[in-house]
């Protein structure tokens, strides 16, 4: 199977083909991969180097010409590093672009914590207006891409190179409902469902599907959790808890608890494989079984 960005490269190389307003500002990240797309449109496939201020800035101000800008690199890269021109050169000036990332919080551990982005989408939740996407499937991000680009305002795309089995529709409005039950609810984040699912088959809990957590589907958390009192697990693969208080404002008039699991805060020095970041941050199956079923009292 391709991986999210494999799907992210060739979906939006037929994009450049087929839109004559898109353009593509790379920061060296993926370039290999655009490399006919760069031959077949030169004036709108970008490459500004290792400055990644300048690639949010570039983008920027193709938005003010009235391109839509594409703007991609590893999430530490593309959110973090230049996010005083995410905040400055695209909120401020009120433009949209889309956001594409790779790298997500530890899909290559060798590059170390510089390469490294658990607190991604809780930094974009410091600014106004940002629709965040976050696929759990190749098939979900070439839609999710497709429904970014084709759109008008600031959307970012968090891709990873974990990844569940199969692919769900998306639509990006919100949560669909997987399972129903009555002893809980367990909101599972992208490519967190196949461990969710596992850690979860035998109990009785409805689990919700996200691949679009911004705007945050207030409606769907409310109809599934009924009139309360509630309990609610949200699995994101990104630092534990960035989602909480969305969820407790959406419950606020609700009797409910809240947990959020996610990625620690603390930096693991000994960088391992993916899969070994999934069981310390207690992220593989066994280790959500455990937190689920303690919190839920199951």
């Amino acid at each position: 199977m391709d991986t999210m960005r494999d799907r992210f490269i060739a979906t939006t190389s037929r994009q450049l083909d087929e839109d004559p307003r898109l353009a593509l500002v790379l920061a060296e990240i993926s370039r290999d991969g655009f490399a006919a797309a760069e031959r077949a449109h030169p004036d709108r496939v970008i490459n500004v180097g290792i400055r990644e201020q300048l690639l949010i800035g570039a983008g920027a101000g193709l938005a003010l010409t009235g391109m839509r800008p594409l703007m991609h690199t590893f999430a530490s890269f593309l959110v973090e590093r230049p996010f005083e021109q995410v905040k400055l050169d695209l909120g401020h000036q009120g433009v949209g672009g889309v956001l594409v990332s790779a790298g997500a919080s530890y899909d290559w551990p060798a590059g170390g914590f510089t390469h490294m982005s658990p607190g991604d989408v809780a930094l974009l939740d410091t600014l106004d207006g940002w629709t965040v996407h976050v696929p759990g499937h190749p098939d979900e991000a070439e839609a999710l891409v497709r429904q970014a680009v084709a759109s008008e305002g600031r959307v970012y795309v968090r891709l990873s190179l974990q990844s569940n089995s199969a692919g769900r529709p998306v639509t990006g409005d919100g949560f669909s409902t997987v399972r129903r039950g009555t002893g809980g609810v367990v909101i599972a984040v992208g490519p967190m469902l196949d461990n969710v699912l596992a850690a979860t088959g035998d109990l009785d809990v409805t689990v919700l599907y996200a691949a679009t957590v911004r705007p945050f589907d207030t409606a769907g958390l409310r109809a599934a959790a009924g009139a309360g009192p509630s309990d609610v697990v949200i699995v994101e693969p990104y630092l534990a808890g960035t989602s909480t208080a969305a969820a407790n404002d959406a419950l606020a008039d609700l009797p409910h608890r809240i947990l959020g699991l996610g990625v620690g805060r603390a930096e693991l020095r000994r960088y391992g494989q993916l899969e070994e970041h999934l069981t310390a941050h207690g992220l593989d199956a066994h280790g959500l079984r455990q937190r689920i079923t303690g919190f839920l009292r199951l």
